[in-house]
């Protein structure tokens, strides 16, 4: 497969059965976020090659498994709604999310404030794609009337949350400092 096809040199690219659309077009911005997120949870996953703790296999594993899930949401976001996905986002995928989010929770100091993006690399990269994860969410409303599946936006918003406590779970288990919000400037 070639990298390069020279068909968006004059700012045109296709979405799932080949309409055309301007690369400013909303679904483009949308799925190009989600790609945007990925990555960043990619770059977060890489930070913790090189260290070790007992709960690290499973959650890889879950990474992993959420990325390609986002992958696919983002060929829903690229397919025109008069056409039918290969592939469907379920609602036990969100389930999935708050079934984690809960068992990861139950090992966290509860929040008394609000807390800054900080601690362990991996954990930073954690925020980051979840305030990108927030961003593809916010564009992804902006097509909801042209959505065939509503639950992608269902999905995004659990997908920060989710990304919220994996960071949180990352400094929890490497020793991160999660720094609060000071009230006073």
């Amino acid at each position: 497969m070639r990298i390069y096809t020279r068909s968006g040199d004059k700012g045109k690219t296709s979405l799932i059965y080949g309409q055309r659309v301007p690369k400013n077009d909303l679904r483009v911005e949308a799925y190009g976020t989600c790609d945007e997120t990925n990555s960043m949870i990619g770059l977060s996953l890489s930070f913790l090659e090189n260290v070790e703790w007992d709960e690290k296999g499973a959650f890889l594993k879950t990474m992993h498994r959420v990325q390609t899930i986002l992958f696919h949401v983002g060929a829903e976001l690229a397919t025109p709604s008069d056409k039918e996905v290969s592939w469907k986002l379920k609602k036990e995928y969100i389930e999935e999310l708050e079934a984690q989010i809960d068992e990861w929770d139950k090992d966290l100091a509860p929040l008394k404030n609000f807390i800054l993006p900080s601690g362990h690399r991996a954990s930073s990269a954690l925020h980051t794609a979840r305030t990108v994860a927030r961003r593809a969410e916010r564009t992804a409303v902006g097509l909801e009337e042209e959505l065939a599946n509503p639950l992608v936006v269902s999905y995004l918003n659990r997908l920060s949350d989710f990304l919220f406590v994996a960071a949180r779970y990352v400094n929890y288990h490497l020793d991160g400092e999660e720094i609060p919000l000071q009230a006073d400037v």
